[in-house]
């Protein structure tokens, strides 16, 4: 007995020895890695890395980008049975340890000394938080020490529920997924209050090896650690055996998931994007949750994407067939259907394009089977178009039956439409389209080409090309600014200039080929006659003409100082033309293009607004209010003046005219009357464009290849890009009541001779109504300056520039 007791005194000495080791070794410890961990505050204030999302100003989701997929969740809305589920799972005395689970590092050494291996119960929830926050993931006993110190700290400053809540936001659970409700989505698409047990139960067995015990990556091993969970759940009475029982018999649900937009604006978000990381840089702009609210209008812009893909296969079936992707042996495909689609799914496609093989012909139908396995039917109306192309300018036959087009085997492209589907390909040229509201310059629908993920070159804001015959209003503008008026005069006839660049002379032409002589100059407008718009900017002077379109926002380096500035021969944007137009739209302002509304932090702050200029006069703007925390900035600040009211009605009367007799007038098939705008086309058909505006909306189409080269013959603005404008006019108006220009005062509408220019009386045959300002009115024709009361003259005739 004696030498028990004995044994039992010295084995208490050995073990009160080595805990007095151990705790001078964790004093000793603590002294000296005390400093290097992190304060108090950085404790308080840890900050979770949230991916940056991007949103229109509806809040649909457009994108999100960084590498941690996270969306934080406070505790109370994690539900009470998956919060169990990982405290039985990975820290079953959570609520009872000071931080570091003593008796389970006692067990944990006991087994390393019994078996040689790891044991379980090491590591508390609140050491794995601070191993997430702080720490490497080198496996060494320096960190150990380290992770068991400062969870001692953290166990100091924070309460149990905000360590759990951090814990849950932060654990990294597979799939990019960062936290329990990321995981909820990635995995399940589901909210978490939406999670079955067996769910909860699945993503609470991820922490030991997110990535390769995944339901994902290997189901077997996640429905074992899912399996454990569910035990540890019942041994620790937070469920019963029917739970259990049910739980352990629910089949592996999880799929991945991603979580989409609400529709596709690549070229949006990219530019979202870059404004973030050069306002906040890259780091802070990928993880601290920011959400950018954009000025998209989510209608708009769906509009916008549809308008401009059609419009480019318009184009390409103008221009015919250019003949399947590829050719499949029918041995190949016959009695092994998966095996195609999986060969289908090679294929690259792009924008709404979908990949397709033909199975059968019919004498004017085709039988398809689609990369997804679905059967799809072409009938001949999705057919017929298919002449096959010869070269930009040239086409063989017409078809007469399907065989002239297809064979079977034949790997092709096709596209939904209305009415079923098409027969397609991807197209050859691009195309941009930008819609702004004039009155601020918020950006309601921009899309810079057919596919971002063939192309990232956003065509709206990158590409400078000639606008051709639709930068003519800028010069126009420019005139009436100098005294000429609608009516003036301007010869339709040749001229010729030395070209020093060519060691040539230059004998521009109008596009018809043909001259009219005098014309009037909204006639010149309307008919866009290039001979009339040079003698325009040859009279008003190049320097006088480029200091006035400065005033619309064109940088004057992209524009140069010779007279083919009439025929549109500067380089700018589409983007910046839209902004041009919006000064006639608005009434003379020049308005600031902005895509950003504003920015809100983690915590739905908002850190950023924008303050954009509004096409209003300073006195019109209302004061702020005066807030608690002082005076607030008014929402709006004043735009700057372009051009007069005057000047910016006369341009909006002579661009109508454009839409409803000249260059334009299918625009007329929309039904409206408030519309107006001026089709481009540049040497060649290198470049087509329009743009147009409602009293409300400003929108540029373009259409061009990357590589300067011909769209190809009759490919005018009027029928390459117009179709664009009109498809997302049409549609963004529907049901938008009509407006009426505001006309100011200072302008007056009398007769006129539609030959002369010159004012007439009401009883003269032919004469037509033209509006001029008040002190700029034309001369009296002759013979009612002959019927003069007073005798006057009335004025000298009518000059002719």
């Amino acid at each position: 007995m004696a030498l028990i007791i004995r044994r039992s005194l010295q084995l208490f000495a050995g073990i009160a020895a080595l805990a007095f080791l151990a705790a001078g070794a964790m004093m000793m410890a603590y002294v000296l890695l005390a400093p290097g961990l992190p304060s108090v505050e950085e404790v308080r204030n840890v900050e979770l890395q949230v991916p940056l999302r991007i949103y229109t100003a509806d809040g649909d989701l457009i994108d999100e980008f960084g590498e941690m997929r996270r969306t934080p969740v406070s505790l109370e809305r994690v539900p009470q049975t998956l919060r169990q589920a990982f405290i039985a799972a990975e820290d079953q005395r959570f609520y009872e340890h000071p931080g570091v689970d003593y008796q389970g590092i006692v067990r944990a050494v006991w087994y390393l000394v019994r078996t040689g291996e790891k044991g379980p119960g090491g590591s508390t929830i609140t050491m794995q938080l601070a191993r997430n926050l702080f720490l490497t993931s080198e496996r060494t006993y320096l960190r150990k020490v380290k992770e068991i110190l400062l969870a001692l700290r953290i166990e100091r400053e924070l309460e149990k529920e905000k360590i759990l809540e951090l814990y849950l936001n932060k654990i990294y659970l597979g799939q990019r997924a960062y936290g329990v409700k990321a995981a909820a989505e990635v995995y399940y698409d589901a909210p978490l209050t939406s999670l079955t047990l067996a769910q909860q139960a699945m993503i609470a067995g991820l922490p030991k090896a997110p990535s390769a015990s995944n339901p994902i990556a290997n189901p077997e091993r996640a429905l074992a650690r899912r399996a454990y969970v569910l035990g540890r759940m019942l041994e620790t009475k937070f469920i019963d055996a029917t739970e259990y029982e049910l739980a352990m018999a629910t089949p592996i649900t999880a799929e991945r998931h991603r979580r989409e937009p609400n529709f596709s604006a690549p070229f949006v978000a990219e530019m979202a994007r870059a404004w973030m990381v050069e306002r906040y840089g890259a780091q802070a702009a990928y993880t601290r949750g920011y959400r950018v609210y954009t000025t998209i209008s989510s209608a708009h812009q769906k509009t916008a994407r549809q308008a401009l893909r059609a419009g480019l296969h318009g184009y390409d079936e103008r221009h015919g067939y250019r003949g399947a992707i590829d050719t499949i042996e029918p041995s190949q495909w016959r009695d092994n259907r998966e095996g195609l689609t999986d060969k289908l799914d090679e294929y690259a496609t792009a924008g709404d394009l979908e990949v397709a093989m033909v199975e059968a012909l019919g004498e004017r139908s085709a039988s398809l089977i689609s990369a997804a396995g679905d059967s799809v039917a072409l009938d001949w109306s999705g057919i017929r178009w298919a002449r096959p192309q010869l070269g930009r300018n040239a086409m063989g036959p017409l078809p007469e039956q399907s065989a002239d087009i297809l064979a079977v085997g034949d790997v092709v492209y096709i596209r939904p439409v209305d009415d079923g589907w098409r027969l397609a390909q991807v197209p050859e040229p691009e195309a941009a389209l930008v819609a702004i509201a004039p009155d601020d310059g918020r950006i309601l629908a921009l899309s810079g080409g057919f596919d971002f993920n063939r192309s990232k070159f956003n065509r709206v804001t990158q590409a400078e090309r000639q606008p051709g015959s639709s930068f003519k209003p800028l010069i126009y503008s420019a005139a009436l600014a100098d005294g000429f008026s609608p009516a003036t005069l301007v010869n339709d006839a040749p001229v010729v200039f030395p070209d020093v660049s060519l060691e040539d002379v230059w004998r521009p032409e109008n596009y018809s080929g043909q001259v009219f002589g005098p014309t009037r100059l909204r006639e010149a407008l309307t008919f866009s006659r290039n001979l009339v718009s040079i003698r325009v900017l040859r009279r008003v002077g190049i320097s006088a003409a480029i200091r006035h379109i400065e005033r619309f926002g064109m940088p004057s380096d992209q524009l140069p100082r010779n007279l083919s500035l009439a025929l549109g021969s500067a380089d700018i944007t589409p983007m910046q033309l839209a902004r041009a137009y919006a000064v006639f739209a608005n009434g003379g302002y020049r308005i600031d293009p902005y895509l950003i509304s504003r920015v809100e932090d983690i915590d739905e702050l908002v850190d950023y607004r924008a303050w954009p200029h509004r096409a209003i006069e300073a006195s019109e703007i209302a004061p702020a209010p005066i807030a608690s925390e002082g005076p607030r900035r008014p929402a709006y600040r004043p735009a700057e003046r372009a051009i007069s009211e005057q000047n910016a009605w006369l341009m909006q009367s002579m661009l109508s005219d454009v839409v409803e007799r000249g260059t334009a007038r299918s625009v007329r098939q929309l039904g409206r009357d408030d519309l107006a705008g001026k089709t481009g086309t540049t040497n060649d058909q290198k470049d087509a464009w329009f743009s147009g505006f409602s009293e409300g909306l400003v929108t540029t189409a373009w259409m061009g290849f990357d590589e300067l080269q011909s769209l190809g013959r009759y490919e005018t603005g009027g029928r390459a890009a117009l179709p664009i404008w009109m498809n997302f006019m049409g549609k963004v108006l529907r049901g938008v009541p009509e407006s009426d220009w505001n006309r100011p005062e200072g302008l007056v509408t009398v007769r006129i001779d539609p030959v002369t220019g010159e004012r007439v009386s009401g009883d003269s045959e032919g004469v037509i109504f033209e509006t001029f300002r008040e002190d700029n009115l034309p001369p009296v024709a002759p013979e009612t300056r002959e019927r003069s009361d007073d005798g006057a003259s009335g004025g000298a005739p009518q000059p002719i520039f």
